[in-house]
């Protein structure tokens, strides 16, 4: 038995997400996925794709490579959120730093000449490895590989003010999950 996945890995970093709402089950009020890549087609950077009330229900796009986060829209980020893939959204140059420790929380903070953005897991949960092969599900022609750690509690702000909303309990196939997660060693594999 192979231990190498046949399927040609077209990108690799972390995926990180926040979606928060004010009530469970209400439409989310803060939708934002966070991405720093390592490898892919664009090369490496970070990109944030950001929808709230905090954004006036409108997307943003922070990144410091344009080109990846373009690529990302065309790709993985348009597939798992087709309202991303709009490559009319403008994208905004940033800076991008990271802060925290799992066993207790991630910060993730994003600078641009208009605004501060500050992304916060806590009361982190147990990691779970989740592993897809592309072509799967006709929704997803793309597999992944990642470790999903849900986060209980979330906060977003921008420009200090927080986003309304909280993260909330899900389940993923039997395990405890949530709303908000990191996700870390994230690698995306298309049919070789």
């Amino acid at each position: 038995m192979s231990t190498v996945d046949p399927n040609r890995v077209i990108l690799t970093g972390e995926n990180p997400f926040i979606k928060i709402s004010e009530k469970d089950g209400d439409p989310l009020s803060t939708d934002a996925s966070f991405w720093r890549i390592l490898f892919s087609p664009a090369g490496p950077g970070h990109v944030l794709y950001i929808k709230s009330e905090l954004t006036e229900d409108e997307w943003r796009i922070y990144s410091d490579n344009i080109a990846m986060a373009r690529w990302l829209q065309g790709s993985i980020q348009g597939m798992l959120n087709p309202a991303t893939g709009d490559a009319s959204i403008p994208v905004i140059e940033s800076e991008f730093a990271q802060s925290g420790d799992i066993r207790d929380f991630w910060t993730e903070s994003i600078s641009s000449a208009e605004d501060e953005i500050s992304m916060t897991w806590y009361d982190i949960g147990e990691p779970l490895l989740v592993h897809t092969d592309p072509a799967t599900d006709p929704k997803r022609p793309a597999g992944v590989c990642t470790v999903l750690i849900p986060a209980a509690g979330a906060r977003l702000t921008i420009n200090g003010v927080q986003a309304k909303g909280q993260a909330w309990p899900r389940e993923r196939e039997g395990r405890p999950f949530s709303t908000s997660c990191l996700a870390f060693s994230e690698s995306w594999t298309e049919a070789s």
